[in-house]
Order: structure tokens, then C-alpha cells, then sequence
């Protein structure tokens, strides 16, 4: 039997549910990509603020990849489960702040009319870095094709064809500004939002985009939580439980993390009821998660899928591997964010995340699309301390291994550059590789340009065999 409205008084006693009446909760969100990382993260802070009382913050979530987030959620009307995994023991919850799901090709005019109504108050994003349609120097790719089809008006298909429609009829309909919220992994994400959106919109309707500058607020937001993608069996051993199936269902683990501007334009729920804290600046936190836990992360993808592994905690526990991954937690990334946040301890706290056997995060899923991934999570650390004078064994070893990887030898390459990688490979070879991509003129050049002891040694570990 599916989980539902209807089904929701069969979950046990030991499943916690919702204390508010969702029928009476109107919509106040819109969020874009509402994938497992959301379900398991600012929908739960949500739900945990409209149980504390806060009224109409419901969320209307937007899949612009497929019709599949949907097609789970919609027979469940909006309703899942989130279970927190430590070792052998687990809690779950029933999360219900999703009210429905829009998936962006089929039911484009939809989500159109829920930017635009005057209920909606913030517009939320997880769509990875990808989906911001960054070039390589972090302006808007004007040449990508669905761009050019949002700027030349076919049913928009990027985020930025969505909110100019959107945000376009909700100023011609009298409504107020409102909160644009960028929850992904990007330096300032907020600013970056912003920058490419009124870049976008002044190229087709600057008054438009003079009203979202004046009426619209963009926070910076960090946010943290591991969340592997949910497997069949997972799903299966769920229902054994709780006598439901419940194929949205979200595993994680038990902490959660989400630090934001204070700066909105039209208020928000009370997300500190479920441990949000707000701050005047995010910098240094976002900086902190983005080399340490995401540049962690991205080595032990590399490193550990060409030796074999294929868990995070897998990769952890190898002896080979550890010390690489201790060596960027402890010392070449925190070494570059200054005072004001205690790195020792928030290393060891990674590190004990990572060995958590019960999430099983596979290394292929953080190793997708890393083209848009190391450049603020190491690029910018090599990046300073060659600026110190300083070397950085271990981010080189491990850049040398993503080198392999977009090589193909993992298997596949899921990445927007894909067919870059492989035509640079195939003309430059591996003399000329780490030139192409990091030399003065490299793919990377406006991230980091590698001084030629950092070329070297770059050289040195990819000529080296996959197993140290």
C-alpha cells in the first residue's frame, strides 16, 4: 500500500508526522530541484517551522530535469519519509511542507503562475552548479542552446527563463519583490544568483531586471547534509517497517547544517526552530564547507573509484587513503580561510561523517560533473597557497587522479564537458594535458594558471600508477 493522505494514520507510532494540518497550509515557497538533497534538508527545516506555528509556507517544488521527482511524490500527495542513519540505529519522519511537484516541460505555464502569485514570498534553489549555466570565467553561458532559447522566448526550459516569465507577470499583476535563495555549493551564491539573473533578463527586459534589483533579495546560504541517493532496497527494508510504500523516501544522517543571510524581502519561515542560524555574512562558513567537506569529498571520489572502492566510508578506511584526505582536511584547505572558525574540530567532525558506514554515498555520485565542482573547491586552494609559495601534495594527487577520471579510465565521464575532455586528451595527450587545462591559456586559466613547479608535479603524479 502507498503512502498518502489517505494512508499516513497506518505509519507506526514510532514514525513522527507532522503536528499541522497541511490543508490548511497555502503555498509560500517555490523551489526549484527539489531532489533528495531538498527533501533532506530545507524542506525538513520547514516542516519543523510550521510545526513550531508558522503559517503558509508551504512549498511548490519545480523538477526541471525530468518528470520522475513527480511522478514519486505526486500519487503520495507530497508526503515522504526521512530516515536518519547512525551506525545501526535509525529514526524516521514523515515530512510534509511539499505540496505538490511541477516538472518543468510538461507544466511550464503552472510554475510560471506560482512565481508570479502574490502568496509566494521565496524562491528557493537547489539545482547544482550546472544548472546555473556558468562559462568558464562564472558569466552566464549566452551560447549554451537552452539559454538562447529562453532569451528568444521558446517555453523556458533554465531557471532564468522561468523566473523572467514569472517574476515578469508578477510585476505587471502588482505583486511585491521577494527572496531569491540559492542553497548550492557556489562561493556566495546569493551574489552569483543575482549577478547572472539580471545579466539574463537586462539582455531581453531591463526593466524588468531593474525591478528584481529594487524589490528582490538575494542571501547567501551554506548548507550541509549528506545524502546518498536512495537505492531499491533501502526502499524495500523501509516498508518492511512502516507497512507503506514510500518511493520518495529520503536516508541521511542524523546532522544538518544551514547558515543564511538575514536578508529578505518579504519575510521567512522560522527555520531556526529547526537549527538554521542566520548571520550578516556567510563567507567564511561557505568557504570552510566548499574546501573542506565538498574538496574532501570530490578526492575521495577520484581517488577511491580507480582504486576499486565504491563507498565513501570505504575510501576512508583505506590506509592509503586517509592520510591524503586528513593532509586536505587538516592542513592545505583550512590553512587557507583564516581565523574565526575552530578547522581542527570541524575536520575530525568530517572525517567521522565519512566513515559512517550506514549512509553508503556512492563515490560515483559525487564524482558527476566535476568540471563544475573543483574550481571553488580545490582550484581555489592551490590557487593560494601558490600564491604563499607553497606546494600542495595531496590536492595534486588528487587533481591528477580527476585527470584519469576524465580520461575515462572509471568508465563513463557524467560531465557538461565530456566531449571537451575527450577531444583534449585525444590532441594534447598526457604531455600536454595539464598545459590545456591549467596552463596560462588553459580551460581553467580564470581559476587557477599552474606555475610551472605546480605544472610538474601535476605531471609527476599523473604519470604515476592508479595504486600508491
Amino acid at each position: 500500500m502507498r503512502l498518502s493522505a489517505e494512508t499516513e494514520d497506518r505509519l507506526p507510532g514510532t514514525v513522527e508526522r507532522p503536528s499541522y494540518d497541511r490543508r490548511e497550509q497555502a503555498v509560500g515557497i517555490v523551489h526549484f530541484g527539489v531532489g533528495a538533497f531538498h527533501r533532506a534538508h530545507q524542506a525538513v527545516y520547514t516542516d519543523t517551522a510550521m510545526g513550531a506555528g508558522d503559517r503558509d509556507w508551504s512549498i511548490a517544488g519545480v523538477s526541471l530535469r525530468s518528470a520522475n521527482v513527480r511522478e514519486s511524490l505526486a500519487p503520495q500527495d507530497g508526503l515522504y519519509t526521512l530516515t536518519e542513519h547512525r551506525g545501526e540505529r535509525q529514526s524516521t519522519r514523515l515530512v510534509g511542507a511539499v505540496d505538490g511537484v511541477l516538472a518543468g516541460k510538461e507544466q511550464a505555464d503552472q510554475i510560471v503562475a506560482r512565481v508570479a502569485d502574490g502568496q509566494t514570498r521565496i524562491l528557493s534553489f537547489t539545482v547544482s552548479e550546472k544548472g546555473y549555466h556558468r562559462d568558464s570565467s562564472g558569466a552566464l553561458d549566452s551560447s549554451a542552446p537552452s539559454i538562447e532559447g529562453d532569451l528568444a522566448g521558446i517555453a523556458p526550459s533554465t531557471i532564468y527563463g522561468f523566473l523572467q516569465a514569472g517574476l515578469s507577470r508578477r510585476r505587471a499583476e502588482g505583486h511585491g519583490g521577494l527572496t531569491l535563495l540559492s542553497c548550492d555549493n557556489l562561493p556566495e551564491n546569493g551574489s552569483v544568483l543575482r549577478k547572472l539573473l539580471l545579466d539574463f533578463t537586462n539582455r531581453s527586459d531591463p526593466g524588468l531586471g531593474r525591478w528584481i534589483d529594487e524589490e528582490c533579495a538575494f542571501p547567501s546560504t551554506m548548507v550541509d547534509r549528506i545524502v546518498p541517493a536512495t537505492t531499491p532496497a533501502q526502499v524495500d527494508e523501509l516498508e518492511s517497517r512502516i507497512s507503506l510504500r514510500d518511493e520518495a523516501a529520503v536516508f541521511t544522517e542524523p546532522f544538518s547544517q544551514w547558515v543564511i543571510e538575514e536578508r529578505f524581502a518579504a519575510g521567512r519561515p522560522r527555520w531556526e526552530e529547526g537549527g538554521a542560524e542566520f548571520v550578516t555574512d556567510v563567507r567564511l562558513h561557505e568557504s570552510a564547507k566548499l574546501r573542506m567537506l565538498n574538496g574532501a569529498h570530490s578526492a575521495l571520489a577520484y581517488l577511491g573509484l580507480e582504486r576499486g572502492h565504491e563507498f565513501v566510508h570505504e575510501a576512508i578506511a583505506d590506509p592509503d587513503l586517509r592520510p591524503v584526505i586528513e593532509t586536505i582536511l587538516k592542513s592545505e584547505a583550512p590553512s587557507t580561510l583564516g581565523p574565526g572558525l575552530n578547522t581542527g574540530a570541524y575536520a575530525d567532525r568530517l572525517l567521522a561523517r565519512f566513515a559512517n558506514e550506514a549512509l553508503r554515498h556512492r563515490l560515483a555520485q559525487i564524482a558527476i560533473d566535476g568540471s563544475q565542482k573543483i574550481p571553488q573547491r580545490w582550484l581555489a586552494v592551490l590557487d593560494y597557497h601558490q600564491h604563499e609559495g607553497r606546494s600542495c601534495p595531496a590536492l595534486i594527487e588528487a587533481l591528477a587522479a580527476w585527470l584519469r577520471h576524465i580520461r575515462g579510465e572509471d568508465g563513463p565521464v557524467d560531465d557538461p564537458l565530456a566531449t571537451t575532455f575527450q577531444t583534449l586528451w585525444e590532441s594534447q595527450g598526457q604531455s600536454g594535458i595539464v598545459a590545456a587545462l591549467f596552463g596560462d591559456k588553459g580551460l581553467f586559466a580564470d581559476a587557477w594558471i599552474a606555475s610551472e613547479r605546480n605544472q610538474q608535479a601535476l605531471s609527476e603524479a599523473l604519470e604515476m600508477e592508479n595504486s600508491r
